[in-house]
């Protein structure tokens, strides 16, 4: 999420095509909307998102690749009382993984975002010969920078804060809690000034909210680098948080080979914000490989 995203950019969201269904390996049937031909460049969302949050991505890229964004399990057009499996970033995994298979799309140039990050980088490291090229777009998750060191703890103050957003999700309080959780991660009076189609997509999977606390991501390590053995493109915003430039930061010294780019201007949501420059960065990356 962007605490600068520009109103009139996120109200311009593109008309997406109806979504089809793809049935893994573990019977798990994935949404998931697609637009071009060519060579498929697959996007994994992150956190309170789903394959609406490529709308600014699909289309134009998809004038050069096969573009391809599902929605994890648990995250709309899921009805809850139909989703099967446990909600976790290892289950996500192993999807995504089935879900190239079933299409049969492999290798793929592999793009994701925030908590679709740390998703599209244990994909990469675990299933190698499914990735062509990666893309990790402020990837979310701890950073360990040492063997002896520990990744660094959440605030207490962070963690009473997502205590009293999970117990408002899960007694209704959608609104009340996303307010909360929203403005705590880019400033506040954000949610009310976020645009409708920002808070209906918001709003439809914050149920996933109280699960994801419950499922840390694991830490990014020199030794888990190493394995990605892919080309590698690294995106951060200008403005992106701290946390995210650290990740950027660190992976593109880690990750053999890696590049990487800043978006001008741009912080957490630069795919939405500065689309123009997130497209033609992604476009030249998988079109070079």
């Amino acid at each position: 999420m962007n605490a600068r995203t520009d109103p009139a950019v996120l109200t311009a969201v593109q008309t997406l095509p109806e979504p089809s269904f793809a049935t893994v390996a573990s019977g798990i049937s994935v949404p998931y909307v697609e637009c071009g031909e060519g060579e498929p460049l697959l996007f994994i969302h992150g956190s309170l998102c789903d394959f609406r949050w490529w709308s600014a991505q699909l289309a134009p890229l998809g004038e050069d690749f096969r573009c391809i964004a599902p929605s994890l399990s648990h995250y709309w057009p899921a009805v809850d009382a139909y989703v099967q499996g446990d909600f976790g970033w290892e289950a996500h995994v192993a999807e995504m993984a089935d879900f190239i298979a079933a299409l049969d799309l492999a290798p793929v140039h592999l793009v994701g975002h925030s908590r679709g990050g740390c998703i599209a980088f244990h994909l990469a490291r675990e299933y190698p010969r499914l990735v062509k090229t990666l893309t990790l777009a402020d990837p979310g998750g701890p950073l360990q920078t040492s063997a002896q060191s520990t990744p660094a703890a959440l605030p207490p103050a962070t963690n009473a804060l997502r205590t009293r957003v999970a117990e408002l999700i899960e007694a209704g309080e959608f609104d009340a809690g996303l307010e909360m959780f929203v403005d705590s991660v880019s400033m506040p009076g954000f949610w009310r000034k976020s645009t409708e189609s920002f808070r209906r997509m918001a709003l439809d999977n914050a149920l996933t909210l109280p699960k994801q606390f419950r499922d840390p991501l694991p830490a990014y390590t020199r030794e888990a680098a190493r394995d990605i053995k892919c080309r590698t493109l690294l995106i951060d915003g200008q403005k992106s948080p701290r946390m995210f430039r650290n990740n950027v930061e660190k992976l593109d010294e880690w990750i053999e080979f890696a590049e990487r780019e800043t978006i001008a201007g741009a912080s957490h949501g630069m795919n939405v914000a500065s689309p123009g420059a997130f497209n033609r960065a992604v476009r030249t990356f998988a079109a070079a490989w």
